[in-house]
Formats: structure tokens, sequence, C-alpha cells
């Protein structure tokens, strides 16, 4: 079954997160996805793992197509020209004014192709005072305002995750989307542009909107205690999570399952306002409750009085998690020198041109010849 994207053909200028998971995104739902890289070692990601191959460079460049090209010399240089006047979307992750200096900007593209859509992804957007610094995850995370909300500023953490580069990707693919729905009104391509800044900022709009109204900054615990959300560790040492949220019928339900009726008359505890005021007793007291028995136990409890309650997983869990396996999360995709890898599918799914993982992540150069040759016939 043909995918949403079939028929767009999308170059990407990308290495390590940001720019390949916007490409892989929309890879998944059709797009023909060619991956420029470097001839002698590619996108750095690759020397992350065993052979070729790498989990984390796997995980965003599935669905693609790796030709080399060494755009520091001129043959490379005008292949990579010939090759963007065939594109759909260009993609690049580059700090600002790389791909200016290697003659392949947007600019020296759009009177050839005005169809041309062209996705920059940067650190911290394409000028202002910080544009030239290097962007990473991290200082993303950082600068945002999002790491504030993730861990103890006391004692700070940096996170398991790259939270701020997939976001960035995420936030271009829904450009390119939409610049790619505007084309098909207009005809005409547009520049789609974002940042590791931009996009993680943007995913804090709750607790920025809430900093606006009443000049307080939020922490950690801000939106736990206004949410009612809890983490306990159970008698068995595995732990487990509660929400709460708005409606009263989960504290009730709650107080049943503690064994405590007495909290439902306790000025500290009697409105989410004043429980929220009061988090950190409810909290010890929860704790002590839920160290009597399993973490199996409790979860069985919670769940059948309809409270919101889940295992805090790990990975070993999540994937025999029977929800997980119900709707097929893990994918295993054909590996020329690995026999096979594990993925995890697209989250999206559509009725009539569903998300695929049609080919693992592509070998090095492995479609020069496929991709390559009918454009230098074509020049020649």
């Amino acid at each position: 079954m043909a995918g949403a994207l079939e028929g767009i053909r999308i170059i990407e200028f990308a290495n390590y997160v940001s720019g390949p998971y916007a490409g892989m995104l929309l890879g998944d739902l059709g797009a023909e996805v060619i991956k420029v890289e470097e001839p002698t070692r590619g996108d750095p990601f690759r020397g992350w793992g065993r052979v070729e191959y790498s989990p984390t460079f796997g995980s965003v460049n599935r669905n693609k197509k790796s030709v080399t090209l060494d755009l520091k010399s001129e043959t490379g240089k005008a292949d990579a020209r010939a090759l963007v006047t065939t594109a759909d979307v260009v993609i690049e992750n580059f700090r600002p004014g790389t791909m200016e200096r290697l003659g392949l900007s947007h600019d020296s593209f759009a009177s050839q192709n005005p169809r041309l859509i062209w996705c920059s992804i940067t650190g911290y957007g394409n000028d202002g005072p910080y544009a030239l610094r290097p962007g990473y995850d991290t200082v993303g995370v950082a600068t945002s305002g999002l790491l504030s909300l993730l861990t103890d500023i006391g004692d700070p953490k940096p996170m398991g995750i790259s939270l701020s580069d997939h976001l960035a990707g995420i936030t271009a693919s829904n450009g390119i989307m939409a610049a790619l729905i505007a084309r098909g009104r207009t005809g005409r391509g547009q520049c789609v542009e974002t940042s590791l800044l931009e996009s993680t900022l943007s995913f804090c709009g709750e607790n920025a909107a809430r900093f606006f109204e009443n000049q307080k900054v939020p922490s950690r615990a801000t939106r736990t205690h206004q949410a009612q959300v809890y983490a306990f560790t159970a008698g068995d040492g595995k732990a487990f999570v509660i929400h709460l949220s708005s409606p009263a019928k989960f504290w009730k339900a709650l107080v049943d399952v503690a064994g405590k009726p007495e909290w439902l008359e306790d000025p500290r505890f009697a409105t989410k306002e004043t429980r929220g005021k009061h988090y950190d007793a409810l909290n010890h007291a929860l704790s002590d409750i839920f160290r009597s028995d399993t973490r199996d136990f409790w979860l069985t409890q919670l769940q059948a009085a309809d409270v919101p309650a889940a295992p805090l997983n790990t990975f070993d869990d999540v994937f025999s998690d029977p929800q997980v396996e119900h709707l097929k999360m893990r994918v295993e995709v054909s590996h020329p020198v690995l026999g096979s890898v594990g993925l995890v599918r697209n989250g999206l799914r559509l009725s009539d041109t569903p998300a695929e993982v049609r080919t693992c992540s592509p070998e090095l150069g492995e479609h020069n010849e496929e991709i390559l040759t009918p454009l230098k016939q074509k020049i020649l």
C-alpha cells in the first residue's frame, strides 16, 4: 500500500539526530529520502556501534538511501547541486552559513526549482547573538528551560534521551508537511526553519504561560503538585506512578485503596488545591502505605478502582508489556550483515496510507549507482 508521501523526494544533508529524525519520520510515510554523506566515514553516528551499523544511527536512518559526496570538491558540489534540482524537499542541520559556503544555499536553487521546500534546523536559529554557537541536544534542553522542569536545580542531572534533537526533528517534519500542503495550493516552495531552542521552548508552552501569568519560576515540582502526580517505590523495590489529575473520583478511589477514609475530611487534603499545598505530607504518607506490599499488588488494587496508575517501566519491562506487544511497537528489519535489527515503529497509524518500516538504515554509499548514475547521464 502506497505511503502518504509517495512520490516526494527528500535530500538530506544532515548528521546526528535532528535532521535525520525529521527525514526518517517522512520516510516512514513513504517519501524517498536520500541521505548525502561524507565519503570516508559518513554520518559520525555510524561509528557508534558494530560493523557499519549502530543502534544510534539505525534508529533515525531507516527507510533511506545513502549516497556519498565530497562537498569540499568541485565534483561533489556539482553532483549535490544536480541532486537538489530533482528534490521536493531539502533537509539540512549545519550551523548557519555552512550550506552557503558550500554553494548550496536555498537562494542558489530557488529560481531553477521554485517548488523546492528547504528545511534548515540549527541550534539557536539562523541569526541572533547565539546563532554561530555549536548546537547539541543538551544545550538546547538547558537553554530552553526544559531541563529545569525535569531535574532538581540544586543537584542537576542531564537527561538520558536527546529531547531537543527529537523535538526539533518532529517540529521540522510538521513544518515540511505544512509546506507541502501549501505548495499544493500555490505551486511554490518555501523555507522551513526551526532550531533546538525554538522547538524545545515551544514544547514548554504550558509552563511558560503559567510563568507569564504569575511570574513564578516553575520547577520540576510545580506541575507534579498541580496535576497531583506521584511516583512511589513498592515493598519489592519496584516503582510505579499515579496521576490523579482533576476529577474528584480518582482521589476518592485512591483514598479507598489506601484505607484512609478519614483523609476525605482532612482539611489538608479536602480539595485539589489544598492537596497541592500539602503535597509533601500526602506523598510521604502514601509512600509509607505503598511500601507495605508489592507493586503488582498495589497496581491491581489501583487499576481495579479506576485510579490512573502504571508501572514505571524500564525497557526490559516495556517490550514485554501486553499493550506494547498488542500494538506491535517492536519491528524486526532485515540487515545485510547482522541478519536483522530491532526498531520501534512510527507512533502514527493511518488507515489508508500507513507508516511503514521498509528497510533498515543503509550502508554507506549503498545507493551511489542507483541515484548518481542517472544524474551524470542526464548532465552528459
